[in-house]
């Protein structure tokens, strides 16, 4: 009898340490995913977001190993820019990065209050944070300060050509941000 006792202890503990792995795994956090919203091509901006691995990669973050990316490249789509922020708040990533532009980082802070957004913009006036110092909300980033040098650029263009009666801006007119801004 005593065996048999010995024996469904056995069982049970040996049942029990089948499970632990499953467990184990259940308790494990969900792999990050970074949602990449940006305006480029996936074949010709493969250098970017190679770069873009890479800085992941220097923090400890490596693809499909302990991060997972989601990307959204509108192929200079700016007008898609809402609709696939959209999607990726619907797909609840832990972090939207918008590092190409304004237009993509004021789509991402329009779809959602709670998901952090990390930008890279030229013109941080457009009320994506409250202030450089001190951000606020679910958005923070970099400014490139590229608007506040625009005078200083014209300057170096009249000192190179001195002669030159008339200069022109080429922008894309469905990128409200520098549609506006000439």
């Amino acid at each position: 009898m005593a065996s048999h006792i010995r024996r469904r202890k056995f069982l049970a503990t040996l049942g029990g340490a089948a499970a632990w792995p499953l467990a184990a795994r259940a308790q494990q956090p969900a792999m990050p995913v970074v949602g990449l919203l940006s305006p480029l091509s996936p074949g010709p901006a493969a250098h970017v977001l190679d770069a873009f691995r890479r800085g992941l990669a220097e923090t400890g973050y490596v693809e499909g190993q302990n991060v997972a990316i989601d990307y959204r490249l509108t192929e200079g789509r700016f007008d898609r820019f809402p609709e696939q922020a959209a999607d990726l708040v619907h797909r609840q990533v832990s972090v939207i990065a918008s590092p190409g532009g304004s237009v993509a980082a004021l789509a991402a802070k329009a779809a959602t209050r709670t998901i952090s957004i990390v930008f890279g913009v030229a013109e941080v006036k457009l009320g994506l944070v409250a202030s450089l110092a001190r951000p606020g909300g679910n958005a923070t980033g970099i400014n490139f300060f590229t608007a506040e040098v625009v005078a200083k650029r014209l300057g170096l263009l009249r000192d190179l050509l001195p002669a030159a009666a008339r200069v022109a801006v080429l922008v894309n007119p469905t990128n409200a941000t520098t549609a506006s801004s000439g």
